[in-house]
């Protein structure tokens, strides 16, 4: 049974940082396409970041100089280091694998508010 646990949400201070983190399970974590998404109040959930199995990156033009993607395949866990944030970058953020994608996680909130 596929698993994808997102941690590492909470409250933090326009230009702040957070850490978030996606274990997967269930899954052959090394040979798929791994996403960060996100949906604020409202709006439609919307890419942040994608990160194929070769390595390559591809970021939204709303994140690029201020989020970074990465992936550990040995500890099938995946990574968004996000930096300078903004108001606008308050929103549930989701882990996905796979093409589609195909399997997501239940999110974890992000609130950027002084």
């Amino acid at each position: 049974q596929v698993q994808l646990v997102e941690s590492g949400g909470g409250l933090v201070q326009p230009g702040g940082s957070l850490t978030l983190s996606c274990v997967a399970s269930g899954i052959f974590f090394s040979r798929l396409r791994m996403h960060w998404y996100r949906q604020a109040q409202g709006q439609q959930r919307e890419l942040v970041a994608r990160v194929e199995s070769n390595g390559r990156i591809t970021y939204a033009d709303s994140v690029k100089g201020r989020f970074t993607i990465s992936r550990n395949n040995a500890k099938s866990t995946l990574t968004l280091q996000m930096d300078s944030l903004k108001f606008e970058d308050t929103a549930v953020y989701y882990c996905a694998a796979g093409y589609g994608p195909g399997h997501w996680g239940q999110g974890t909130q992000v609130t950027v508010s002084s």
